[in-house]
């Protein structure tokens, strides 16, 4: 699929009339998020990788041509304009899997202001999606406590485009690995999974079904314990493995019930056997709040297979993303609307022990802190090799691992102070002052305060 089309109308209508004006002149976005979700102290910055590619790669195919001729009616001017079109611009950006908070840019483009403008609704729709589910994620992987976590949402993802991104941004968090095998072939992600109950229905008996697994799985043996009775399935799995041959499965699944009762009466029922080795994995329902009360609990399980709460991050399902206008041709610009007013400028986050400073892109670093924003494409193209997904896991498990509990607690926690520095202040308040007079002077009442 071209890019052209992926965007919202009024990006289109926007960027054909800045075209039809000879506007080119170099425009800065920024893309932030306003405040976070209930129970959110912190974000995971992700998806930059899919924003880079897209927008490395953009272009009007000639179907999209078309359609913006015979349906949007589209003048000829407009469409030579937009056949020529690509991104030429510059994007400034957190690494994936750092740790991010409200009012700080994730991502900054400066372009011709009808490139920035175009690329606006794929780059709000990666980085808020999978930042979003990256940071449930790592909650996830926190409460675990140690113990493995794996995506098991494919099913329940919204779209199969979701399911992949979901598979490499949870991997990015700390997940152990995803069952979708298509997203671990794509990202280089550890594919995982057991059986459905499908399959011990399929059989005469469980115990003909284990045998069956056992047989054709010797290496990598996990039995679904729980289709009729969860502790009998135990007891059977033990005799599968005896018959079979095996020291050991590899490991038994609870799928429903007490989760937490289960575990302990199973992992007393395998260790009796000897089967010390054998990983109790637990799925059905969970999240970080259910997991956390099970490790709280000291239940003994191993690994955690978590799915629908996760891929769709159920109880904070968005966050409230923006890409604004801060800058055109060297003239900041900010937005006055009520609980939206902005501050203008190309931008710079320094991060320090006391918090962080949102300052003007220029200014130096205070002592002590350092920049967030780096360079990651210029002229249109990339400015290294695509970073490895290992390398943004890595972080993130460092960031979140730095985190003081207050932030990272799972109910009511707190956020870290995120400030403006004097001089981008001063702009700010200038910059009002000069809009508010303007407004004014054209008898259009007064605006909002600061």
């Amino acid at each position: 699929m071209s890019g052209g089309l992926l965007t919202d109308l009024y990006e289109v209508t926007m960027a054909a009339s800045y075209l039809r004006r000879g506007m080119a002149g170099p425009a800065t976005f920024s893309l932030f998020v306003r405040e976070l979700p209930r129970d959110r102290g912190f974000l995971i910055a992700a998806g930059l990788e899919d924003c880079l590619s897209f927008v490395e790669d953009y272009r009007f195919s000639r179907e999209d041509l078309d359609y913006l001729a015979v349906e949007q009616g589209m003048d000829d001017a407009s469409l030579r304009a937009f056949e020529r079109l690509r991104f030429t611009g510059e994007v400034r950006a957190v690494p994936e899997g750092r740790v991010v908070y409200p009012g700080e840019p994730l991502l900054e483009v400066t372009a011709p202001i009808a490139e920035a403008q175009l690329v606006e609704t794929v780059l709000l729709n990666h980085i808020t999606f999978q930042s979003t589910v990256a940071t449930k994620a790592a909650r996830c992987v926190r409460a675990a406590a140690g113990a493995r976590v794996i995506d098991f949402s494919f099913r329940r993802t919204q779209g199969v485009d979701a399911a992949m991104a979901v598979a490499r941004a949870s991997y990015l968090a700390g997940f152990a690995g995803t069952s979708n095998v298509e997203g671990a072939r794509r990202y280089g992600v550890p594919a995982t999974g057991t059986m459905a109950h499908s399959y011990i229905e399929a059989f005469p008996g469980e115990s003909e079904a284990f045998a069956a697994f056992a047989a054709d799985f010797p290496e990598r043996t996990t039995l679904l314990v729980d289709t009729y009775d969860t502790l009998g399935g135990v007891a059977a799995a033990i005799r599968t493995a005896r018959r079979a041959g095996l020291s050991a499965l590899a490991g038994i699944r609870l799928d429903s019930g007490d989760l937490g009762d289960l575990a302990v009466k199973a992992r007393s029922m395998l260790d009796e056997a000897g089967m010390t080795g054998t990983r109790i994995v637990a799925s059905g329902g969970l999240d970080e709040h259910r997991i956390a009360d099970l490790a709280a609990a000291g239940a003994p399980i191993d690994v955690y297979g978590v799915g629908t709460r996760m891929g769709v991050s159920a109880d904070a399902p968005y966050l409230d993303s923006a890409y604004k206008l801060v800058a055109y041709e060297d003239r900041p610009v900010m937005k006055l609307s009520a609980g939206k007013i902005t501050a203008p400028c190309a931008k710079q986050v320094y991060r320090g022990p006391d918090g962080d400073v949102v300052a003007l892109r220029d200014e130096p670093a205070p002592d002590g802190m350092e920049p967030l924003l780096v360079p990651v494409m210029e002229a249109g193209r990339r400015v290294a090799d695509p970073e490895p997904l290992a390398t943004a896991r890595e972080r993130c498990a460092a960031e979140t691992a730095a985190l003081p509990d207050r932030i990272a607690r799972l109910r009511a926690p707190e956020t870290r102070p995120v400030r403006l520095s004097t001089r981008l202040r001063r702009v700010r308040d200038r910059l009002h002052e000069e809009l508010a007079a303007g407004h004014r002077a054209a008898g259009e009442g007064p605006l909002p305060g600061r």
